[in-house]
Formats: structure tokens, C-alpha cells, sequence
């Protein structure tokens, strides 16, 4: 039978959540996933007492046999289902993930990282959730003060410290500190700076010729044609170079911009010579498959002297299990292959798998849990236009959960924002 709070969901759509894991080996699991779940929670200091002021309630039971079955994807489908709530969930999840919680997993698998095929968000739930309207990516806020320092990095080239290739080499390293008093209206204008200081560090000027690869809709390609740039943006969900092509008329810059349709999330076949190639928090999203694919493409789409900056969230050394498998629904329900590479997991990709290397890095962990809490508080804002476009309940549900996931994850000094700047390197005279 199914509970009276379920009846509402769609089960076509969410089967997940519609179901609840039953039968007496769920029971058994679910009465262990009980005691480990107010276990970790008094060791997180978290209060579930209703007659008090409780950090999250419980108002379903099913909560459990999620659990038990399904560990951190069925904390998340019960979240989802609107069996347990919490008025600040990041410090939840925060909580949970800082002691360690691992639910007990039963007959579903975890959720492994898959394949990216190319989708793209839809461009009304990028409207509810950010400061231009048009851009998901994180920002740059003015108010953190950049400071740089040259920095010597171990190079991972196969036969590095023989010949002309030096064991290291030196990398400008750019740390940005935290935003100060921000509100929402400074959103929008922190996602412009951060597009800006990519265009920068690609040297992006009158006649450059530049490409994005993926297309993240129309923001950077309108602030380079803004620059006088020549644009191409590539796209293999037909749904987003519609509404980009759109943005790019209302901006007046659809002469400057060629969106073009491909077969897959990394064109192999794709070709041209460009002086700039920017990539806007896409890496992450590409399969393991696909990574050295999508550096290797790069290497030849750069004209010598060309330039490649990318925008990526990666993994720190403070990463644990526990926060990898946080990350399960977020596989599950919105980026198949979303896994975050540590920094050095980058640099080893790039020196052995491409003839590109890494010339600057800049950090912006803070400002990207900075802009995760306002576009969690700009969709709230639009909390009635999302419904009235057709995200139901749990989807509104999820979006929330993964603004909270991932600034818990960036509060706990787990993931951090990276702008990574690479040009050819040169041997005997070639690239």
C-alpha cells in the first residue's frame, strides 16, 4: 500500500521516490538505519526533539527503510518525498558529512559516476536560479582581494627532469579571500566577473577567436563578443542552442556568435584553430572516459600561442568517502558523471595527455559557496514561477538539496572553485 504522502508523486517520473523499499529484510535494515541515523546525528550534535528546537524533523518513518536500503540516495529521496525536513539544511548535511555518517547500504547499488551525453540544465530552472538570468556558474565577487604568488609545481610528463623538460615548473597561484556582505542583487554581477577574468586570462580582445566548448548557455559569449571577439559555442542538447540563440539575439550579438549542434558531449571530429578556448564548469560533468578526450581535442583546437582557461570544482585533500558518496543523488537524479577530480589528478591529465600545461591557477572556494547560497535563495524567491513551469514538488525538493549539498561540501573545505590558465608547451621548437 502506498503511504497517503506518496500518492501525489508521479511514479513514471520519480520512481525512486514514489517507492518505498518494503518487504522484512527493509524492515531489518530499516530498524539499523534508525539507530546508526540518531546515532550520527547526536555525535553531529544535531537535535531531532519536536518539543524543542530541532535541526531537522522527521515526519515520515519511510525515512529509515531509505536509509537502510539506500544510504546517502534515499537520505535524499525521503528529503525529496517531503519525509524529513530542516529550515537550514546545508548545516545538516554539513553535520552529517563532518562525522563521517555512512548509512547502511543494502540491495541498491551506490551510484557510481556514468557518461555525460550532453544535456544541458533547462534554461527556465537557470532563470530561477541566478543573478543575470541566463548564467548557472559560479561567481567572482568583487570584494574578495586576489593575491598571487609564483609557485613551483611537479611536473607529471613522462621523462620530466631529462632533456629540455624540467622536472618543475613554476605556476602563478591566485588565491581570492572570502566575500564580504553580499546579497543576492550581487549575484549576477559576481557570475559576470567570474566569466570576465576567464576571458583575461585567455587575453580575449578584438578579433580573437574563441571557443567554448561546451556552450553553458549565452553569458560568456556574450561578454566576449562584447570584447569583439568572434565566438563559436558548441552544444549537443538541441533544447539549449535554441534558448541560447534566443539570448544571443536579445543581446544583440547574434552575428558575433555561431552556435553549432554536435553528436556528443566531446566532438572528436570537431575542427578549427582558435586563439581561445574556455571551458565553464563542464570537466567535472565529462566521464573518466571522456576527460583525456576533451584535453586532447583542445590541444589541436588551439592555434600556437593560443590559450585555454578553465573553470572547474575539484576535490581537496580534505575529501573523504563519506562526502564522494554524499554526492550519490546528484549522480543518480542531475549529472550522471559528476566526480570531482583533486588538482593534482588535473595537472597529471594535462602533462601526460596533452602537449598543454598549466601556467596559472586561481581560488575561489569561498565565493562559490557564496554563490550557491544565493542562487538556493533566488530560486525560493521563484519558488512559485518554477511550479507554474512545470518543476513539481520534488523536483523543487532536489534542486534545493543540491544547493545545500554542495555549499556543506565547500564550507567543510571540500571542494574548492578553480580557474586553471594552459598553453602549448614547446619542445625542440614544436608543440
Amino acid at each position: 500500500m502506498t503511504s497517503e504522502h506518496l500518492e501525489s508523486i508521479d511514479p513514471g517520473r520519480w520512481p525512486g521516490v514514489a517507492r518505498v523499499p518494503a518487504g522484512t529484510v527493509a524492515r531489518v535494515r530499516a530498524r539499523r538505519a534508525e539507530a546508526r541515523f540518531a546515532d550520527a546525528c547526536a555525535k553531529a550534535g544535531l537535535s531531532l526533539d519536536p518539543a524543542g528546537s530541532p535541526d531537522l524533523v522527521v515526519e515520515h518513518e519511510e525515512l529509515f527503510a531509505r536509509l537502510g536500503t539506500s544510504g546517502w540516495l534515499g537520505l535524499a529521496e525521503s528529503f525529496m518525498a517531503g519525509e524529513w525536513h530542516a529550515e537550514d539544511l546545508a548545516a545538516v548535511l554539513r553535520a552529517l558529512i563532518s562525522t563521517g555518517y555512512r548509512p547502511a547500504v543494502g540491495a541498491r547499488p551506490r551510484v557510481e559516476p556514468g557518461d555525460y551525453q550532453g544535456a544541458e540544465l533547462p534554461a527556465e530552472l537557470v532563470k530561477f536560479s541566478s543573478g543575470d538570468q541566463v548564467t548557472f556558474a559560479a561567481g567572482a565577487f568583487s570584494s574578495g582581494v586576489p593575491t598571487t604568488v609564483r609557485t613551483a609545481v611537479e611536473s607529471f610528463v613522462r621523462g620530466a627532469g631529462h632533456g629540455d623538460e624540467p622536472a618543475r615548473h613554476f605556476v602563478d597561484v591566485t588565491e581570492h579571500s572570502a566575500p564580504v556582505d553580499v546579497a543576492r542583487p550581487d549575484l549576477g554581477p559576481a557570475q559576470r566577473g567570474a566569466l570576465e577574468l576567464l576571458l583575461d586570462a585567455v587575453d580575449c580582445h578584438p578579433g580573437t577567436h574563441l571557443l567554448e566548448y561546451p556552450g553553458t548557455g549565452s553569458a560568456l559569449a556574450v561578454a566576449a563578443a562584447e570584447r569583439r571577439a568572434t565566438v563559436d559555442t558548441l552544444t549537443a542538447d538541441r533544447a539549449h542552442l535554441e534558448a541560447t540563440v534566443e539570448q544571443l539575439t536579445l543581446a544583440g550579438v547574434r552575428d558575433s556568435v555561431a552556435t553549432e549542434l554536435i553528436d556528443s558531449a566531446v566532438p572528436v571530429g570537431w575542427r578549427g584553430r582558435y586563439d581561445a578556448v574556455v571551458s565553464v564548469e563542464r570537466y567535472e560533468q565529462l566521464s573518466a572516459r571522456d576527460r583525456p578526450a576533451f584535453l586532447t581535442a583542445v590541444d589541436h583546437l588551439l592555434a600556437p600561442g593560443g590559450r585555454l582557461a578553465m573553470q572547474t570544482v575539484v576535490a581537496t585533500d580534505k575529501t573523504t568517502a563519506t562526502a564522494r558518496r554524499a554526492l550519490d543523488p546528484l549522480r543518480a537524479y542531475l549529472w550522471p558523471a559528476l566526480d570531482h577530480p583533486p588538482l593534482t589528478d588535473l595537472y597529471r591529465r594535462f602533462d601526460r595527455g596533452s602537449a598543454l600545461r598549466v601556467v596559472a591557477e586561481r581560488h575561489l572556494g569561498s565565493h562559490l559557496g557564496e554563490t550557491l547560497r544565493l542562487q538556493e535563495e533566488t530560486f525560493a524567491a521563484h519558488h512559485r514561477e518554477a511550479a507554474a513551469e512545470g518543476f513539481d514538488a520534488v523536483f523543487r525538493r532536489l534542486w534545493r538539496y543540491q544547493f545545500a549539498l554542495r555549499r556543506a561540501l565547500v564550507d567543510l573545505g571540500m571542494l574548492d572553485l578553480v580557474q586553471l590558465t594552459a598553453v602549448h608547451r614547446h619542445r625542440r621548437g614544436r608543440r
